[in-house]
């Protein structure tokens, strides 16, 4: 049988997909099912002073109306997940339904449940308000203001936590030679998945049971949380996630609304089912990025970097939600030094409360942030040097021969060889042509530009000691369960909750490569607390790091037991016996053979097994890896201005990634270009805008640009490889790594483009508009 991991197998999930034989959350149809619908204030900041619910009681239908004040002595407050350890980090009451203020414009203040989606939403429309309207705050330096409005009236300034890593470089940039000053904005993204978020909650009165079918990246800390909200054992608490269409971090938190409909369904005694509208997509589900960062390099005048540091203001919203916490700290600050030797670095970081809605992880979640603030500083630093960017790269790069290298934040990165993926894009890139051709279409008033970003992130997220002592509360383990049925097929229960990423296909990959079983024999199970063992779900680019190094562990354990049983059957030592490609043998004699579909019939038979063996074939393994793993690579890209419009480009892009080993080429590639598309998106379209009221003026795709595929041209993509030395499997992660490197790659190459005119930086994104404009402010020449 050929290496089925290294192959390009199409996704065995995609037949029910592409044929409309998935089953989402919304598409749940449970006999006696009433709907819900939320009433959300139209403000940013205000005292509730009255909730009339009385009109809406009456129109035929509806079943009941529920206000905060049902709900406060029932209900817990919304939770937080993550508390950085020495940040003084203050709590954020958060309840499921605003009861005495509104703090962001969609927090809920009552719930309206009736027969039909349609009668509960127009009821909702006649549930009066009397609000109190106050002052609002937006942007998170704003917010630190004296006299700002308070979020939070007993969180003073807005600060819900202050921390700090690394040591003092204050002697470093007062003796550095040159230090380039600069301040980003990471602007505020909307994840904007294809499916919104739905729940359906069913409660059992006879068994005191609930089962919530919720669009979840992580089931069991979704029971965990709610548990504690709703008072409800979680060995009582089922949680489900069928399928999900996408999510990219923002059904990572746990929500107020799951939590409503829950507690709506027990009280009712009858299922209820809540679906988010897109317009609640855009102002509900948490959102991404908004940073405020202030950056400092240091390094000599022949292009060595010696320190960076950072002051980050990093908007949270209104409320902390989930992982919000850890996305700016942990995710973001320990690694702003990038892939570059640079010995000394420092990072601080202020948690801003605003009257936003929260923000929580998206795609990358603070590792993006963290390798723009880098990439472009290198340019900025290059710049003021009088230096290559490329050249400057070269200098600065971590050397192969440094691994595994502890970075100023005593992160150790695990393996790596940053100049060979950068040598592999420029044999890619002519780049001595390229510079050529750019000064000949100068002389012609043509402007292109190319931009580097030589990357590295951290992700596989584990293990548990270190999510523990970064204030994660909870593990970062994995959990797996490969379960041998008589015939030989096999049933694969995994703790990781996959999405769209095509687990299914890659996790059957592994089983049927270690067990050598055809991929069709092997089906995959996950999502269903009622089902599979604690696991901590997706997230992080984890699920086959983590997730997979389970399974491969498990298969192991399946593998040794049979290797006993085909031992007993071949009468030889178990020492004797090899096994590959599905098949026992008595070593040095291949002719003696038990095929790996018989040892596990025997297993179940039961008839002749090893004295002391107990019947039946699975295994159950839990993973904890021993450290991040750490994806590389070099992607570049290359841009044209018209200077006329302002118009923007992309002529070329070329990705070269170092995720290890790669399981399913065709994966990967799917997942670096979704990533690329996400990251390309908030360099030149996307962007959420507020007023200074607090609404939200990009709540719809007619505000908020969404990319589009005519947009793009065709990804040039090529792979380096080097394993994890820890991971079992070799591999590293690939999830983020688009979304992480595409940004500063995209922006870089335009400030590129720009820079006869004099324009070295600009906020994202890039639009014509924004372009035109900086164009004219320099007159329109250079």
């Amino acid at each position: 049988m050929a290496d089925v991991i290294g192959s390009a197998l199409k996704r065995h999930e995609d037949i029910r997909l592409i044929r409309g034989k998935g089953q989402y959350t919304d598409d749940m149809k449970i006999p006696g099912m009433v709907y819900a619908s939320m009433v959300r204030s139209p403000y940013a900041h205000a005292r509730i002073v009255a909730v009339d619910t009385a009109e809406a009681r009456r129109v035929p239908g509806v079943q009941a109306v529920f206000t905060g004040r049902d709900l406060k002595d029932e209900v817990g407050m919304v939770p937080t997940a993550w508390i950085p350890p020495d940040s003084d980090m203050k709590m954020t009451p958060h309840p499921a339904l605003a009861y005495d203020f509104v703090r962001y414009a969609g927090d809920a203040v009552a719930v309206v449940i009736a027969d039909t989606p349609y009668i509960a939403q127009d009821a909702a429309d006649l549930v009066r308000v009397e609000y109190d309207a106050m002052p609002a705050v937006t942007n998170p330096r704003d917010a630190a203001k004296e006299g700002a409005p308070l979020v939070h009236e007993d969180i003073a300034g807005n600060v819900a936590f202050h921390w700090k890593a690394g040591v003092s470089v204050d002697e470093v940039f007062n003796k550095a030679e040159v230090v380039v000053r600069h301040e980003f904005r990471q602007q505020r993204l909307v994840p904007s998945a294809m499916e919104p978020r739905a729940a359906v909650a069913q409660w059992n009165a006879a068994t005191d049971e609930l089962t919530v079918w919720v669009t979840t990246q992580n089931p069991h800390i979704h029971r965990l949380l709610m548990s504690g909200m709703l008072g409800i054992p979680e060995h009582k608490l089922r949680v489900v996630a069928i399928d999900v269409g996408g999510a990219f971090g923002s059904k990572i938190a746990c929500y107020p609304d799951e939590v409503v409909v829950s507690w709506a369904a027990r009280k009712l005694n009858r299922p209820v089912k809540w679906t988010e509208t897109r317009s609640e997509n855009f102002t509900v589900t948490t959102h991404g990025r908004d940073h405020v960062e202030e950056v400092e390099v240091a390094g000599t005048k022949d292009g060595h970097i010696q320190a960076i540091r950072v002051k980050a203001y990093a908007n949270l919203g209104a409320y902390l939600s989930t992982a919000a916490p850890g996305v700016p700290t942990i995710l973001f600050g320990l690694i702003v030094n990038g892939a570059y030797a640079i010995p000394h670095a420092s990072a601080e970081v202020f948690g801003m409360l605003t009257h936003t809605t929260p923000v929580d992880a998206y795609r990358g979640a603070g590792r993006p942030e963290a390798t723009f603030l880098v990439e472009r500083m290198v340019d900025l630093y290059s710049e003021a040097v009088g230096m290559d960017p490329l050249a400057v790269r070269k200098i600065n790069l971590i050397p192969a021969d440094a691994f595994p290298y502890t970075n100023p934040f005593t992160l150790q990165y695990d393996s790596g060889n940053y100049q060979g993926a950068l040598a592999k894009a420029l044999e890619m890139v002519d780049y001595q042509q390229f510079r050529k051709e750019q000064d000949n279409l100068r002389k012609q008033g043509k402007y292109v530009g190319i931009g580097f970003s030589t990357y590295v992130e951290m992700c596989g997220l584990g293990p548990s000691e270190v999510a523990g002592a970064v204030g994660f509360q909870g593990g970062l383990w994995e959990s797996a369960t490969v379960r041998v049925h008589p015939t030989g097929k096999v049933t694969v229960f995994t703790g990781a909750s996959p999405h769209g990423q095509g687990e299914e296909t890659t996790f059957a990959q592994i089983v049927a490569q270690e067990l050598g079983l055809p991929p069709e024999d092997i089906e995959v199970v996950h999502g269903d607390t009622a089902k599979i063992a604690m696991g901590w779900g997706t997230y992080g680019s984890r699920t086959t790091v983590v997730g997979g190094a389970a399974i491969h562990m498990a298969d192991q354990k399946v593998i040794e037991k049979a290797r006993k049983i085909a031992a007993h059957k071949l009468e030889v030592g178990e020492d004797d016996v090899a096994f590959e490609q599905g098949l026992f043998s008595v070593k040095g004699l291949p002719a003696r053979t038990v095929t790996f579909q018989e040892a596990a019939l025997d297993a179940y038979l039961a008839w002749s097994l090893p004295k002391g063996m107990e019947p039946a074939l699975e295994g159950t393994a839990f993973y904890n890896p021993e450290n991040f793993t750490y994806p590389f690579g070099t992607h570049i890209a290359m841009v044209s201005v018209d200077p006329e419009t302002g118009d923007i480009e992309l002529m070329r892009y070329v990705a070269v990634d170092d995720v290890g080993i790669v399981i399913n080429p065709m994966l990967v590639e799917g997942q670096i270009h979704g990533g690329l598309v996400q990251g390309i998106g908030q360099a030149l379209y996307e962007g959420a805008e507020y007023d200074d009221q607090g609404q939200l003026l990009t709540g719809s795709f007619l505000d908020y640009a969404m990319p589009k595929a005519r947009f793009f041209p065709k990804f040039e993509t090529a792979h380096t490889v080097t394993p994890s030395p820890h991971n079992p499997l070799g591999v590293k992660g690939v999830g983020e790594t688009g979304a992480i490197a595409s940004t500063p790659a995209i922006v870089n190459a335009v400030m590129d483009a720009l820079a006869p005119f004099g324009i070295h930086d600009l906020p994202m994104p890039l639009t014509p508009r924004k372009v035109w404009q900086a164009i004219a402010a320099k007159g329109g020449t250079h």
